[in-house]
């Protein structure tokens, strides 16, 4: 049996997790101290230090903005995830044999 993805519910799946996670992102820089904010996402990138990365100053628009890029690009991923996993499923593995053909009905 062939287990396919639909291409446009994993799409809209991940690029929905996406923009859920740069609105906590978002909401993390909005509510925390800003050293706070710093320590968090430095542990999250490995110790990369983003300090001078970051703005603290960021229009409401620009974030919504932000949020509709990110699902764009979410659900790109997640499509093109499922166009090559359904790709891959399609071809047999190995030890696997087609089905026998059904014989003909006559009418």
């Amino acid at each position: 049996m062939r287990n396919e993805l639909s291409i446009r519910r994993f799409g809209f799946a991940l690029g929905t997790t996406m923009a859920l996670m740069y609105v906590g992102c978002v909401f993390v820089m909005a509510t925390v101290p800003k050293e706070a904010s710093i320590r968090f996402f430095n542990s999250l990138l490995h110790g990369v230090d983003v300090e001078s990365i970051m703005r603290w100053e960021m229009p409401w628009t620009e974030m919504v903005v932000g949020v509709l890029e990110t699902f764009i690009l979410g659900w790109l991923f997640g499509a093109a995830f499922a166009v090559f996993y359904n790709l891959g499923s399609a071809a047999p593995t190995a030890g696997e044999t087609k089905p026998p053909a059904e014989p003909p009905h006559a009418s």
